[in-house]
C-alpha cells in the first residue's frame, strides 16, 4: 500500500480542514508551496544536495504556462503539463553541469544558473514582459472560483505527494539516501552517483515546475520575482522548518510560513501563546498545591 490508512486519514482531514481555518485562496497557496517544498526536500532531505536553483524551475514553468495561456490561447489544463515537461528538460540540461560538483561548488553553480535565467526573464521584455511581467493569465472557467481551484490544487498535491512517496520508497530512493549519508561508500558499492543525483535533480526540477505552473494560475500573473534566488531561500526555509527528510514536514513548513499556525492560535487559543502557557502553569501549580489524600 502506498500510504498507510492513518496517513490517508491525516491527509484527507488536513485537506478538508485547511480551507476552513484559512481562506481558500491562502489554502491553495499553501498546497502549491507545499509541492515546491517537497520537491526541494527530495534534493536536500533525501539526496543531500543544497540547491539555490529551485526558483529557476519554479519561474521557468510559470513563464511557460503564462506565455502559452496569454499569447497562444492554450488552456491551462494543457499548458501546465507542457510546462512541467519543458522544465524537466531544462533541469536535465542544467543538472548535467551542476551534479558534477558538490558542496559549496554545487551551491554556487545552481545559484549562477538561477540568476542567469532571472536576468533573461527581466530583460527579454518582448516575451516575458520584463519587470512588469505577464498579467491576465486567466484560469479555465471550471476552476475560476477559489473553492474549485483549491479542489483542483488539492488533487494535484495528492498526486505529487504519491509520486514522491513512490520514489522515496523505491530502490532508487534508498540509493539516493545512501548517497546523502556517504557518497563515497555509495560509489564504492557500484552505484553511479552522478546519474542518481541527476535523476533527483530532474525530478525535483519538474516537480518545482509543477508548483510554479499552479502558482501562476493562482495569482493570474507572473513576474521575474517568481525565479529570484530568494524564492529558493523561502522554499528551503519551509523544508527546514517542517523537517528535512520527511514526507509531510515541508508541507507543514509551508503552512507555518504562510500563517496557518497563527490562524489556529486565534481560533483555539484566544489568549495567545503566553496565555496558554500561563494557564498551563496555573493548572500545574494548583495540582501541586492540592493536599495529598490521607
Amino acid at each position: 500500500m502506498l500510504f498507510s490508512p492513518a496517513a490517508i486519514a491525516f491527509i484527507a482531514v488536513a485537506i478538508v480542514v485547511l480551507p476552513v481555518i484559512q481562506r481558500p485562496v491562502v489554502a491553495a497557496e499553501i498546497l502549491v508551496l507545499g509541492i515546491a517544498a517537497v520537491a526541494m526536500n527530495l534534493l536536500i532531505g533525501y539526496t543531500g544536495m543544497l540547491s539555490f536553483g529551485q526558483a529557476m524551475f519554479f519561474g521557468i514553468s510559470a513563464y511557460i504556462t503564462g506565455i502559452l495561456v496569454t499569447k497562444a490561447g492554450v488552456s491551462a489544463f494543457v499548458a501546465i503539463p507542457v510546462a512541467v515537461v519543458a522544465t524537466g528538460v531544462v533541469a536535465a540540461l542544467v543538472g548535467a553541469f551542476c551534479v558534477r560538483r558538490s558542496g559549496l561548488y554545487f551551491i554556487c553553480i545552481t545559484f549562477a544558473f538561477n540568476q542567469m535565467f532571472y536576468f533573461i526573464a527581466y530583460s527579454w521584455t518582448s516575451v516575458t514582459g520584463g519587470e512588469d511581467g505577464l498579467p491576465g493569465i486567466a484560469r479555465p472557467a471550471i476552476i475560476a472560483d477559489p473553492i474549485s481551484f483549491y479542489v483542483f490544487t488539492a488533487a494535484v498535491f495528492v498526486a505529487a505527494l504519491a509520486v514522491l512517496k513512490k520514489i522515496v520508497d523505491s530502490p532508487t530512493g534508498r540509493i539516493l539516501q545512501a548517497i546523502r549519508d556517504n557518497p563515497n561508500r555509495a560509489a564504492a558499492t557500484g552505484h553511479d552517483v552522478g546519474r542518481y543525483k541527476l535523476v533527483a535533480f530532474v525530478v525535483a526540477g519538474a516537480m518545482g515546475g509543477l508548483a510554479g505552473a499552479l502558482l501562476v494560475n493562482h495569482t493570474e500573473f507572473v513576474t521575474p520575482e517568481f525565479m529570484h534566488w530568494t524564492r529558493s531561500g523561502e522554499i528551503m526555509f519551509m523544508v527546514i522548518l517542517g523537517g528535512m527528510g520527511t514526507l509531510v514536514g515541508p508541507v507543514l513548513g509551508a503552512a507555518m510560513a504562510l500563517g496557518t499556525v497563527f490562524a489556529l492560535v486565534v481560533l483555539f487559543f484566544r489568549t495567545g501563546v503566553i496565555g496558554v502557557v500561563e494557564a498551563g502553569y496555573e493548572r500545574f501549580r494548583r495540582q501541586r498545591e492540592k493536599p495529598a489524600n490521607p
